[in-house]
């Protein structure tokens, strides 16, 4: 059975990009309340907590994304017995991992001091405040979370998207009411895990509604179940190095830099992680679609198709790199003042992070769809040492530049260069890998390009306040845009790239202009 792809990822990409506006504009308006109600320090606090238990989240180990990807098969096949089996199986290894988490978190009570330099809020019992975001981080496991990767499988993301958004928005707006009215932070923070639980329980609900089919039953034969353990070990790799990418990133600035450099550190990184949100949105509305092709059609069309793909998602990318560049420390004025602030070196290297992390999204999403997870363990290994190693030296040299530079070469050296290298040579297996590469190299120069004369334009037309965000913001649209359509107008990549998408809307005909005739 072929899913339907195109449908299913349009419909996908709305309702996620929907999701995406409420939970960056909502949670934006919280961080807002808190730094102006309770102060930057509490907001520190929160991303220190959140950094640890994701680190203590690597348990998870990534059965939830080999269960999916083992999916596949059996639905393209309507194999319903062995997804109820595998179901079973998930629903089993959750509830024993969300009891190590919650065993984990509490052996980290006694630690919990170390992990900050210097003071925290008199009014707040850290140990109190860790146990709440533990109890939330563990309940989800320990609940109903495995029923969501039917949904995930069958690429019908767009349903939890819609609970999330629901309940997101209703705990924001809950959370701003409660530090308005008491100004208390146990009272915010309390909010957090009732909602996770409401979360869960509409999932349930709307999962058994739509597959009934679907039972926890049966069990899943020796050859799934080894190669499970096999894909599993090697997510796990990778999941500890997409935590050291992320996570510690935040507990080394604490640990070396305190909670206010903590805090101004996931300001701006706030901003980059809600613009990768996005594009996430994007990759996981089509990621399912990508492992049903890769079950049902050729490597050399699913080659082709990541070629279409990845055109339009840089160039995208590379317009958003110079609206951060642009619009970055403006917005940070506005918004924290300039206390608060980065240097201008900051932002640039923040720009370089979200670029790189752009440049491996595509090619990670069909390393993901063919599971090719075990063969990229050494890459995940390497990647995590020079990562953590280059954290702990360049934190102490350069402070939170040191932070960034860290990740961004570990990240285009092993992440970019290896893992795209690993996907050629276990996949397409087609001898373009200096092809992909070249590709990239020409695409970072037309994207510097657009970069640098955007930036230029806007220092000369510099206006202060809304007004100046939104010349910036006019300036980047027009002039990085029209630096990629000069370049590309006549290549033979755009051609195809722009037919195909057009096509995909139904709007090929009526926008025909947009393809130069051969």
């Amino acid at each position: 059975m072929k899913l339907e792809r195109t449908r299913n990822a349009k419909r996908n990409i709305f309702v996620g990009l929907i999701n995406k506006i409420v939970t960056v504009l909502f949670p934006f308006a919280v961080r807002t309340v808190v730094i102006y109600k309770l102060g930057s320090e509490y907001l520190g606090l929160n991303s220190l907590f959140t950094s640890i238990l994701q680190v203590l989240s690597l348990s998870e180990m990534g059965f939830g994304a080999a269960l999916v990807y083992s999916m596949y098969k059996p639905i393209a096949d309507q194999d319903d017995k062995t997804i109820c089996a595998l179901l079973a199986f998930y629903r089993k290894v959750y509830r024993i991992i969300g009891v190590i988490i919650l065993g984990a978190g509490f052996c980290l009570l006694p630690f919990l001091s170390h992990f900050i330099d210097g003071s925290y809020p008199d009014d707040v019992n850290i140990y109190v405040v860790y146990v709440i975001y533990l109890v939330n981080t563990a309940l989800s496991y320990l609940l109903f979370a495995f029923k969501g990767s039917l949904l995930t499988a069958h690429q019908r993301v767009d349903v939890t998207t819609n609970i999330q958004t629901i309940t997101t928005a209703l705990l924001d707006i809950t959370q701003i009411a409660v530090l308005f009215v008491f100004e208390s932070y146990y009272a915010y923070v309390i909010l957090i895990p009732v909602a996770t639980l409401i979360n869960n329980i509409i999932n349930l609900v709307m999962v058994n509604r739509m597959y009934p089919q679907y039972k926890c039953e049966g069990r899943i034969n020796a050859y799934t179940l080894r190669a499970i353990k096999k894909k599993v070990a090697g997510l796990m790799l990778q999941k500890v190095c997409g935590t050291t990418r992320n996570s510690l990133d935040s507990i080394f600035v604490s640990t070396f830099l305190g909670l206010t450099a903590t805090a101004i550190y996931n300001n701006y990184y706030y901003i980059l992680s809600a613009l990768t949100g996005v594009f996430n949105v994007v990759l996981t509305s089509a990621l399912a679609g990508a492992g049903n092709s890769v079950a049902t059609e050729s490597r050399e069309k699913n080659y082709n198709d990541m070629n279409k793909f990845n055109f339009l998602y840089m160039w995208l990318s590379g317009w958003s790199v110079c609206c951060m560049l642009c619009l970055y420390q403006p917005f940070m004025k506005l918004w924290v003042g300039e206390d608060l602030m980065l240097p201008l070196s900051s932002v640039i290297l923040f720009c370089l992070y979200f670029y790189v992390l752009r440049m491996g999204d595509v090619r990670a999403m069909y390393a993901d769809a063919t599971g090719i997870w075990w063969e990229q363990r050494y890459r995940s290994i390497a990647e995590t040492i020079a990562n953590f190693v280059l954290n702990f030296v360049l934190v102490q040299i350069y402070g939170i530049n040191g932070i960034i530079a860290a990740t961004l070469i570990s990240l285009f050296i092993i992440n970019f260069g290896l893992g795209s290298q690993l996907l050629f040579r276990h996949y397409f297996k087609n001898g373009k890998l200096r092809e992909y590469f070249i590709y990239h190299g020409k695409q970072f120069l037309i994207t510097l390009t657009g970069c640098a004369v955007s930036y230029k334009i806007c220092s000369i037309l510099y206006v202060k306040g809304v007004a100046g965000l939104m010349i910036n913001l006019l300036v980047c649209c027009f002039v990085s845009n029209l630096v990629y359509f000069i370049f590309y107008y006549r290549t033979r990549q755009y051609k195809i790239s722009v037919k195909w998408i057009l096509g995909s809307l139904r709007m090929d005909k009526k926008l025909q202009i947009l393809i130069p005739e051969e």
